[in-house]
């Protein structure tokens, strides 16, 4: 869709609720109704608008065991079925744990807890687009120490089961996943080593990295070494594969020559796009 540049510059953001404390990292927008948006707040929940944010209802109190939302997905083939991790993965000084996955199959109006309680902080959540069953979970583990349950999981059956196929160990956990929105079995994962503790915040280390699959998540490759991104330690990384042009995919990278990188080539190669100190400094 194009915009008149005149009437896109004339536009201007507004707040639309819900007026309530902390921050949101988990949105999800229905695929085929405009006014159908969901959201998980850090400390408060999930809320759900049915007419474009006028009006904002929390569906999840009563159902959950923690309040922390650190991701949601709404299926694409079908959107009553919602998925959504809890526990922010955004480890700063006042973070919260979560207790696993928690899943709907009525567009928000009951939930049921289906696994994976110990990964505490869950980043993201991705569904296969024709296939409302097989989800994968990234999940960062605990924020304030080692533990097992972390990593990429992935669920062939609605959440019955799970699988832990990316694991690097008990101190890496995965910062973030996108699927590639026009081949759905090409994943990329960014593993964090990060830990936090009372006195200090650790991010960063050598088994912090990109990795790679193009069969599902069966096999992985670890593409942090590829030409043209940072060398040395590197810590959080956001990636994100474009659905308008194949190939194409961005990295913002942690690291002391760190910022956003682009390949064009399915990760084979990158270049660094933009290092102004904004976009990096605040991992």
């Amino acid at each position: 869709m194009v915009v008149n540049e005149i009437v896109g510059k004339s536009l201007e953001w507004r707040c639309v609720g819900p007026f309530r404390g902390g921050r949101v990292v988990a949105v999800a927008g229905h695929p085929t109704e405009d006014d159908v948006f969901y959201f998980g707040a850090v400390a408060g929940g999930i809320w759900k608008t049915t007419d474009g944010g006028s009006y904002w209802e929390n569906v999840s109190d009563g159902f959950l065991n923690t309040a922390s939302i650190g991701a949601l997905a709404i299926s694409n083939s079908d959107p009553n079925i919602i998925y959504s991790g809890t526990g922010e993965a955004c480890i700063r000084v006042d973070v919260t744990h979560g207790d696993g996955v928690y899943k709907s199959t009525d567009a928000g109006v009951n939930w049921s807890h289906i696994g994976l309680s110990d990964t505490r902080h869950i980043s993201r959540v991705r569904i296969h687009p024709e296939n409302p069953n097989l989800v994968y979970v990234a999940a960062l583990g605990h924020a304030f120490g080692a533990n097992k349950e972390r990593g990429i999981f992935r669920s062939d059956d609605g959440g019955e089961t799970w699988e832990n196929i990316l694991f690097v160990n008990d101190e890496t956990g995965a910062a973030d996943l996108c699927m590639d929105p026009n081949n759905p079995r090409i994943l990329y994962a960014a593993m964090w080593e990060g830990k936090r503790s009372f006195w200090e915040m650790k991010s960063g280390g050598v088994k912090s990295g990109l990795y790679k699959s193009t069969d599902g998540g069966d096999t992985w490759q670890n593409i942090t070494t590829k030409s043209g991104l940072p060398k040395g330690i590197v810590g959080r990384i956001g990636v994100a594969a474009s659905g308008a042009s194949s190939g194409r995919v961005w990295a913002l990278i942690e690291s002391e020559h760190g910022g956003l990188f682009r390949s064009e080539d399915y990760g084979n190669t990158w270049r660094m796009v933009n290092d102004n100190e904004d976009v990096r400094s605040r991992p």
